[in-house]
């Protein structure tokens, strides 16, 4: 099979034998990876194949696997081995995807769907409240704007790098657009952030008295506890593998609401490109230009 892997002067294709799944892992033959800018970050030298969103369908299963058939279609995350024609993944993180969600949407949704579902749960917001989303054109950001609308923000402001991407998030549903250099909004009771740096430093102060900041995805700045005391704010990390393992239940119900909002037409994935899985050097070039607007996705 046709995989891409990390090597000292960047991404190749390389032929590879096909993997074996293991104990309670699917292997699947993909149709759609989702690239995400963790997995951009994570420069590997070493012949690693990155890890990612897949959607295909199953292939084979590893021992102990039951309740699934082969040749239906899934949905996971690999954590690694995501760039090639197969890959695996582990049953927790896998899911089956119902007819009406197509690839494009499904790859989008198994992860970022559920990163932005998941910060809003965290955050526990509730009908009314306002809500800021840095990287709000980004593959989590943009689905995280729709989805603080459906669930009745009061406000969401899209919070961008630059003026390009203003009419983007307006579109799909942000009633204020701010720049991080230009943080000029009322306060919000939430802050969604997968930025970390200057973004963190721009929206924090934005937080009104009992805002909840939910960092994820981003090399955050030191925070001084006396002033998230003194103004009655809280910080809160959230990372996907142990809300995935801990919360099992909560993200499997995710899962389900995201492809009914998803068919009902609420959420909308936006897919920046689709390019061939020999372009997956070009891909991570335009998610760490943070060019994007919305999901890329290879497909092999």
């Amino acid at each position: 099979m046709r995989r891409i892997a990390c090597r000292q002067h960047g991404l190749e294709l390389e032929e590879a034998p096909r993997p074996t799944p293991g104990q309670g892992e699917l292997l699947i033959e993909v149709d759609a990876i989702g690239v995400s800018l963790p997995v951009v970050r994570l420069k590997g030298t070493n012949g690693e194949v990155p890890g990612g969103d897949v959607v295909g369908r199953v292939a084979a299963t590893g021992p102990d696997v039951t309740g699934w058939e082969i040749g239906q279609r899934v949905a996971g995350l690999a954590f690694t081995g995501a760039y090639a024609e197969f890959a695996t993944v582990a049953t927790p993180f896998a899911a089956p995807v119902p007819d009406e969600v197509d690839d494009a949407a499904a790859v989008a949704l198994v992860r970022g769907g559920q990163v932005a579902l998941g910060t809003l749960w965290a955050a526990a917001m509730r009908p009314g409240e306002s809500v800021l989303v840095t990287a709000a054109a980004g593959g989590v950001g943009h689905l995280a704007v729709q989805l603080a609308q459906a669930f009745g923000a009061s406000r969401v402001v899209a919070a961008v790098g630059d003026d390009t991407k203003a009419a983007f998030v307006r579109e799909i549903g942000a009633n204020e657009v701010i720049r991080y250099d230009k943080p000029d909004t009322d306060p919000v009771d939430i802050v969604l952030d997968g930025v970390g740096g200057q973004a963190q430093t721009a929206t924090l102060p934005l937080l009104a008295p009992f805002g909840r900041f939910v960092s994820f995805n981003a090399a955050g700045e030191p925070v001084d506890v006396n002033e998230l005391r003194f103004h009655a704010r809280s910080v809160i990390g959230f990372a996907m593998a142990h809300f995935a393992s801990r919360r099992p239940e909560v993200y499997a119900r995710h899962r389900r609401e995201l492809w009914d909002l998803n068919v009902q037409g609420k959420l909308r994935p936006a897919v920046h490109a689709v390019l061939d899985l020999t372009d997956a050097a070009e891909a991570h070039r335009v998610i760490e230009a943070r060019a994007n607007l919305g999901k890329i996705v290879l497909t092999p």
